[in-house]
């Protein structure tokens, strides 16, 4: 898997590029409000998949409950591996890159959202948002407090939590926004995860070359190592890059930063 901060500001940098460039479209004509919480759900969504690995980024964000969790999700998604695999498929035992590294489990995420926030349960929308903003903060700063940062991304992810809460319209557009973001976040992660060594089986299970588990991943010489140098020093600071540009542009598309004047940040 790509690291924890380059998942994270992948789901920015998709969220962005996609609201940027569908200025036409419904959810590229979002309000600001709207846009940043979606950028939240994104964020936080591209590192979601990751919990099917306790070692991961995710399942360290509140600490053992988020780590109890991901062993449980784990557990599940190596029994969906063993028992949905071919035999040309390999015989791995763990749940990592298993069902919450497909587009069936990001479809469900998206339809799960919408209808959360579409409903608008008294502490079920809460505790969605929650989570989200707790993996968004957790993923861009991964590091931030090592001895105490539990406590610490649990209380900025409560003050996201209430901003985004107080900026969430509980009508069907807004619940179909919040979903859409969900599940862009969650592509980011698996093309994210598509270009390391090992693949991403992302179209399970529609059976490729025999698997149902066939990881999709571009020739070998154009992949990475996670955590390498391709990784960090190259890969890492263009998604930052474009993520900070693309989001200026989508908010400049939603009449945020007047201060720009006629420059326009994405010529057509």
């Amino acid at each position: 898997m790509s690291t924890g901060p380059t998942h994270a500001m992948s789901g920015l940098l998709a969220w962005s590029a996609v609201t940027a460039l569908a200025a036409n479209h419904p959810i590229g004509q979002l309000h600001p409000q709207g846009w940043v919480v979606g950028a939240v759900l994104a964020t936080g969504a591209a590192l979601l998949p990751d919990l099917d690995h306790p070692g991961s980024t995710v399942s360290r964000t509140f600490g053992p409950l988020t780590e109890g969790i991901s062993g449980g999700v784990s557990a599940v998604s190596a029994f969906v591996y063993r028992t949905t695999r071919t035999k040309r498929d390999s015989k791995r035992t763990g749940g990592h890159r298993g069902l919450t590294h497909t587009l069936v489990f990001a479809l469900f995420a998206t339809v799960g959202t919408t209808a959360i926030v579409q409903t608008s349960q008294k502490w079920v929308l809460p505790l969605l948002m929650f989570v989200f903003a707790g993996l968004a903060v957790r993923g861009i700063m991964n590091d931030w407090h090592p001895k105490q940062d539990s406590l610490l991304i649990t209380a900025a992810s409560a003050g996201i939590t209430w901003l985004c809460l107080s900026w969430t319209e509980r009508t069907a557009a807004s619940a179909a926004a919040c979903g859409v973001a969900v599940g862009i976040g969650c592509v980011a992660h698996y093309l994210g995860d598509a270009i390391t060594e090992q693949g991403c089986p992302m179209l399970w299970p529609i059976p490729l070359g025999g698997k149902t588990w066939f990881n999709v991943a571009p020739p070998k010489v154009m992949r990475m190592k996670t955590g390498g140098t391709v990784e960090m020093a190259v890969v890492g600071p263009i998604i930052t890059v474009l993520s900070v540009w693309l989001s200026a542009a989508a908010l400049q598309n939603a009449g945020v930063l007047p201060f720009l004047g006629g420059f326009d940040l994405l010529p057509v």
